[in-house]
C-alpha cells in the first residue's frame, strides 16, 4: 500500500473515531443528537478539505483549495444554523472569501516560480499580506464597527515588511554568492 493511501486511511479513521465518539456520548447524555451536530460538522469539513491532499501528496495542493473554496460557505452556514448566531455565516463567509482569494494568489506564485526561487517567492508573499491585513481590517470595520487599525495591526505589518526584506536580501545574497 502506497504511504499516502495509508495515511489517508489513518486520518479518515482518527476522524471517524472522534465523530462516533461525539455523536455517542451526545445521544447517551441528551438522548438525541444535540451540540455534537457542531464537531461533527467540523469535522467532516476537515475531511473534505484535508484529504484530498493527503491521498494525492504534493499533486493534491491545489485539490485541497479548490475543496476549501467549496465548502467553507456551507460549513459556516451550517455552523451559523447549528449555533444560532447569524454573523457566523454573515463575517465569517466575507473573512473566509477574502481569506481564500489571499490563499490562491499564494498557490499562484509558489506554483509560478515552482522551485526555482522559493525565497522571492515568500517575499513576494509577504508583502501581498500587507495589503490584504489592510483589506480585512476595512471588512471588518464596516461589518463590526473595529478600527480600521491599531497598534496590532501596525506591529503586524512592520513584521510582514521585515521578513519580506529579509527574504529578498537572503535571495540577493544567495544569488550574488554563487
Amino acid at each position: 500500500m502506497k504511504k499516502n493511501a495509508l495515511i489517508s486511511i489513518i486520518f479518515s479513521a482518527l476522524l471517524l473515531a472522534g465523530l462516533a465518539a461525539c455523536l455517542i456520548c451526545d445521544i447517551s447524555i441528551s438522548g438525541a443528537l444535540t451540540w455534537s451536530l457542531i464537531p461533527a460538522s467540523s469535522i467532516i469539513f476537515v475531511w473534505l478539505v484535508c484529504f484530498p491532499p493527503l491521498i494525492l501528496g504534493k499533486r493534491g495542493a491545489v485539490a485541497g483549495l479548490i475543496s476549501l473554496s467549496v465548502f467553507t460557505v456551507p460549513y459556516l452556514f451550517a455552523l451559523s444554523v447549528l449555533t444560532g448566531v447569524r454573523e457566523v455565516f454573515s463575517v465569517g463567509a466575507v473573512m473566509a472569501a477574502a481569506s481564500i482569494v489571499f490563499l490562491w494568489i499564494i498557490a499562484a506564485v509558489f506554483g509560478r516560480v515552482g522551485k526555482t526561487d522559493r525565497l522571492a517567492a515568500l517575499g513576494a508573499v509577504l508583502l501581498t499580506a500587507v495589503p490584504f491585513v489592510f483589506a480585512v481590517n476595512i471588512l471588518l470595520s464596516k461589518m463590526i464597527s473595529e478600527p480600521v487599525f491599531d497598534i496590532w495591526d501596525m506591529l503586524t505589518v512592520l513584521l510582514l515588511l521585515i521578513l519580506s526584506c529579509a527574504c529578498f536580501l537572503l535571495r540577493y545574497a544567495g544569488k550574488k554568492g554563487k
